[in-house]
């Protein structure tokens, strides 16, 4: 006996009567039996397929969709790809090809179609399955609880929703259904084949399972429902911890500020990086062998910042944020100052003002106040601006990237120098912002890197009379001028 699907058509999936829905139909009970609940509710349809060209009746399969669509008036879209081939090209497996390029062909007439939604025909079953899957795995809650009747998957469409109206529905429910409306399902015999993790549960673990409670499936899914209400309570807690913590999120990116991170419990954490992971790529599996990595990392300040993850994806620890990317993220230099990237150096006038990429600005200024230059100095406590002797500075000013040989003077070293690369180690400047970060030279020697201090031959001194004063201001300061 079918559930009122009305309820929840309307009320789970939050679905408007007047608008279009793609349906994706692949001709077995479960899709057809949604299809025609959605056209008897009167919504407006159209029956979408893929066809993955993995059988040699795949092309049957399609053509007996696209014919009981048009029995019923209905519009449909029938699509192929190489499922192989992309498989081999991204790296996937078949089975996460064939998904990827049926969700995107589904989302992508969605679009076209201005539709509010794309229906798949999950069912009972298929939650149960999920769930057990999930478990086997090592998921959190987040797994356990299963799939949601309405969804957002983000890689494929950021606004319209995946909406599952049949997970109340059991599988052999679709089937009699479909018997009593005239519909004749073909059936998939990949579905059979033991080659498949889900196949296995299918016919193999939940059967044995059985032999224990009877009703197995149904107390799964009942702690699948459960765990739905307990999901949304946490919800709440992870989306206020993500507000506080993430400082940036763009394509492939998330960025974390770290002394926040490090204020939530590990718990929390892990859940924040699934999220992260989760925005990063939808269709991935994140086990909780992954988030304790990405935790312990995390703890582990020590550690090298670079942590690879499965799928390309990737964990950085840089100058106070910690990076979960993408395999094709591109990681921001916006919060660094750097030189252009067609230009090696830049000759610096007395005064001057000189736009750097990302919004950052280099200024030069003459002082002839020494006394307020050395107040001003000792005061300061910003490493983006520096007071330095006019008189010592006798070669022309340049703001240039490092070479190959580049020593510094640091202040504290009593004019002994070092190596400019052991320099950046010491204050633990990320590699990839080495190669660009602008220098402050007088001739070939590096008098002042901004954002750390000055060289001990360039200093202010008491006997100092002309000032140069140097400031770097940042995108964020800019805005506040």
């Amino acid at each position: 006996m079918l559930p009122s699907m009305d309820s929840i058509f309307h009320e789970q999936c939050r679905l408007d009567p007047k608008r279009l829905i793609v349906v994706a139909v692949s001709g077995g009970p479960d899709s057809l039996c949604l299809m025609d609940l959605l056209r008897q509710a009167g919504y407006p349809i159209v029956v979408a397929h893929f066809n993955h060209k993995l059988r040699e009746n795949s092309d049957l399969e399609a053509n007996a969709v696209e014919q009981v669509a048009a029995r019923h008036g209905i519009p449909s879209i029938i699509e192929s790809a190489d499922v192989r081939a992309f498989a081999t090209e991204k790296k996937l497996s078949v089975e996460d090809a064939a998904r990827t390029l049926r969700y995107r062909f589904l989302f992508t007439l969605a679009r076209e179609r201005g539709a509010q939604a794309v229906a798949v025909g999950h069912t009972a079953d298929d939650q149960v399955e999920t769930v057990l899957m999930h478990f086997l795995r090592g998921a959190g809650l987040n797994g356990l609880k299963g799939m949601s009747y309405r969804t957002v998957l983000s890689v494929f469409d950021v606004e319209i929703p995946l909406v599952r109206p049949l997970l109340d529905v059991w599988r052999e429910e679709t089937v009699v259904y479909c018997a009593g409306q005239g519909l004749r399902p073909h059936y998939d015999p990949s579905n059979d084949s033991l080659n498949f993790l889900r196949n296995r549960i299918r016919h193999l673990l939940i059967p044995n399972l059985e032999t224990y409670n009877p009703k197995f499936r149904e107390a799964v899914w009942r702690t699948a429902q459960s765990l739905q209400a307990d999901q949304e309570i946490l919800s709440q807690s992870v989306d206020a911890a993500w507000t506080r913590a993430v400082v940036n999120e763009s394509a492939g990116l998330v960025a974390f500020d770290i002394s926040a991170l490090m204020g939530f419990s590990v718990g929390l954490q892990r859940y924040l990086f699934r999220r992260a992971l989760e925005r990063i790529q939808p269709s991935g599996d994140v086990t909780y062998a992954a988030l304790e990595r990405m935790t312990k990392f995390l703890a582990n300040d020590k550690q090298n910042g670079f942590l690879p993850l499965s799928g390309g994806l990737r964990l950085l620890r840089e100058s106070g944020q910690i990076y979960v990317a993408g395999a094709d993220a591109t990681l921001p230099f916006e919060r660094w100052p750097q030189l252009p990237s067609n230009v090696d150096s830049i000759p610096i006038p007395i005064p001057s003002q000189t736009e750097l990429p990302g919004g950052w600005r280099f200024t030069c200024e003459l002082w002839n106040i020494p006394a307020l230059a050395r107040e001003q100095m000792q005061e300061n406590e910003d490493p983006h601006q520096v007071w330095l002797d006019a008189d010592a500075l006798t070669e022309d000013l340049v703001l240039r990237i490092r070479r190959e040989g580049d020593r510094f003077e640091p202040l504290g070293l009593d004019g002994h120098s070092q190596k400019l690369s052991d320099f950046f180690t010491n204050v633990k400047l990320p590699q990839r912002a080495r190669d660009r970060w602008p220098l402050l030279c007088a001739g070939e020697q590096v008098a002042w890197i901004p954002g750390y201090q000055p060289s001990y031959s360039y200093r202010l001194t008491k006997s100092s009379r002309r000032i140069l004063y140097f400031t770097l201001v940042s995108p964020t300061n800019k805005k506040a001028e």
